[in-house]
C-alpha cells in the first residue's frame, strides 16, 4: 500500500507540463506575464475547453507569447482529487511589455 501511494506521489510531482505558442520565432520570454489566470479542467485535463481572447488582453498590440502550464500547485490539486479536478495556468505576454523591457 505504501509503495502504491509513493508511486502516485512521484507520478504527480513529475507531471508538470507547459505548452508555449509564439506567433513569431523569438527567444522564450521568461519575464512576468501581462495576463495570468487559472482555468478549470477535469478528468486529468481531458474535459474542459477554455478560450482566452488575446485581442482583449493585448488591446493595442499583438500577443508575443501564450502559454498553458500545469504548475506544481495545479498538479498537486490534481493529485489530491485523483485527477477529477486538474486546473491549468494560462499566461499571455503582449509585445508592448517586451519593448519596454528592452529600453
Amino acid at each position: 500500500m505504501k509503495s502504491l501511494i509513493m508511486g502516485f506521489v512521484v507520478l504527480g510531482l513529475s507531471a508538470c507540463s507547459a505548452v508555449t505558442i509564439q506567433p513569431h520565432a523569438i527567444a522564450k520570454i521568461t519575464s512576468k506575464a501581462t495576463y495570468e489566470d487559472s482555468r478549470p479542467f477535469y478528468l486529468w485535463g481531458l474535459v474542459g475547453e477554455e478560450r482566452v481572447d488575446v485581442k482583449e488582453i493585448c488591446t493595442d498590440t499583438q500577443a508575443a507569447q501564450m502559454q498553458s502550464q500545469q504548475t506544481f500547485s495545479d498538479g498537486a490539486l490534481g493529485l489530491i482529487t485523483l485527477g477529477i479536478y486538474s486546473p491549468h495556468t494560462i499566461k499571455v505576454w503582449c509585445e508592448e511589455q517586451n519593448t519596454q523591457e528592452a529600453l
